[in-house]
């Protein structure tokens, strides 16, 4: 008999270790999602990019899975708003600087799933212009302050007025869920921006959450890092000059390095989605090289060198390591790829502009996107009168703007000459066709 009893208790045992494995694994996965401000795909090694250093970015390509075609809009604002919404900037933009108050984002989504929310980094969404700026008077505090847009916590650099946001790198200001953190001179932003999402997943570690960590790097000015060799003269450390930009794109690196060795202390690694991804183009001033090619950067382009940008995921277990994938993908996909993630979905009653993407990530038949559509016009807000509305379709090939214009980007990336209809062959008159109707479905005209 007593045999019995300890088989039995073996069995049970048994049963309750395996139940708590198939629950375990059937949790919801922690979601980080990466986005670095100014960094095109020449900025990674793991894209061809030789100029720097980024052995955390190269491993966590090798350990999951890199995109080829990966797109952003030509400047922050419009991407991160895509981003955030879900909809294209031809659905919900209202002024450079601005997030519509009305929208909701994927903050406010992903704790409707059930997930502890968290932003770190930049904000740049609630008042942009400065006072002497034309048309100012209108656009000032109209957009979406930071403790509205869905996330439990917070700690941000630029939560007001542009005049007040102070320096996002050495002796940094930055709002800690509303107040304003003391003592930060000598210390430096990303590092305050990492160690707080470090002790947000850390105090969250128990329960499912979701940190989007809106970076401050490589965006100018281009200044030092605590890398640096002049870091250590405190009068230096603000001192813009674009031989810095190779120390901030290491540093980026190094707090993406940081995050992930976050992930392992906490034992997180293989419950966690983690995405890296760029709001835009390498800075115009900085020319960086792929090999023996140099690239010069294109934010605020509407080209490949303002757009085309690197995007990485990793999941042990889910995502195969060292996968390459080619499908398309832009800034809209984000809020239904985590939400898929997350076990939930975009409501019925909302638009969504985006494609999710979470089925490729496990390597599974899914929708992919045929195309790409970007409405590009930062305006009105300040600096950005020299922009103009920008409206185009592409797919991994061709290019089609809405004044007629049709490229060829694998043979001229940095579009220079342009097809006419009179030179069409077979291919490019489809592909003409195949984007003019995207155009058509989407464009809105200039009023």
């Amino acid at each position: 008999m007593n045999n019995y009893r300890i088989l039995f208790v073996i069995a049970i045992t048994f049963y309750l270790s395996a139940a708590n494995a198939e629950a375990k694994s059937t949790d919801k996965p922690n979601i980080v999602l990466i986005m670095a401000d100014d960094l095109g795909i020449e900025g990674l090694g793991s894209y061809g990019g030789t100029s720097y250093a980024t052995p955390n970015l190269d491993q966590l390509a090798a350990a999951g899975m890199r995109y080829t075609h990966a797109y952003a809009q030509p400047l922050c604002t419009n991407t991160r708003i895509q981003l955030m919404t879900g909809q294209y900037n031809s659905r919900n933009w209202l002024y450079f600087g601005i997030l519509d108050p009305r929208e909701k984002t994927f903050g406010h989504y992903m704790q409707d799933a059930g997930y502890k929310t968290c932003i770190s980094g930049k904000w740049q969404l609630y008042s942009y212009d400065p006072l002497d700026y034309p048309g100012a008077e209108k656009r000032r505090s109209t957009g979406t302050k930071a403790e509205d847009a869905g996330f439990d916590e917070y700690f941000l650099w630029h939560v007001d007025h542009t005049e007040d946001k102070g320096s996002r790198y050495a002796s940094p200001v930055i709002s800690n869920n509303g107040k304003f953190v003391a003592n930060t001179e000598d210390k430096y932003g990303p590092d305050l921006f990492v160690d707080y999402i470090g002790d947000f997943m850390k105090r969250h570690q128990d329960e499912p959450f979701f940190v989007y960590y809106s970076m401050a790097l490589p965006h100018w000015p281009m200044v030092p890092t605590p890398d640096s060799r002049v870091w250590s003269d405190p009068s230096r450390r603000l001192e813009e000059d674009t031989v810095y930009f190779k120390d901030m794109v290491q540093y980026t690196d190094k707090m993406v390095g940081k995050v992930i060795q976050q992930l392992e202390d906490l034992n997180l690694t293989d419950n966690t989605l983690l995405i890296f991804y760029s709001d835009n183009g390498t800075h115009l001033k900085i020319t960086s090289m792929m090999g023996d090619t140099a690239v010069a950067g294109g934010k605020g382009e509407s080209t490949d060198a303002g757009t085309h940008v690197p995007l990485i995921a990793r999941w042990p277990g889910n995502i195969k390591p060292g996968t390459v994938n080619d499908n398309l993908v832009d800034s809209t996909d984000f809020l239904p790829t985590i939400l898929e993630a997350a076990g939930s979905q975009v409501p019925k009653d909302t638009v969504c502009d985006g494609v999710s993407f979470y089925q490729q990530l496990l390597g599974k038949k899914s929708q992919t996107r045929d195309w790409v559509f970007v409405h590009f016009d930062p305006r009105p807000g300040w600096d950005k009168d020299r922009f103009r509305l920008v409206i185009f379709a592409r797919d991994r090939r061709y290019k089609l703007y809405a004044d007629g214009r049709l490229f060829d980007i694998k043979k001229d990336v940095l579009e220079k000459r342009p097809i006419t209809v009179a030179s069409d062959s077979k291919q490019t008159q489809q592909a003409r066709k195949r984007l003019q109707i995207v155009l058509d479905q989407h464009a809105v005209k200039p009023s």
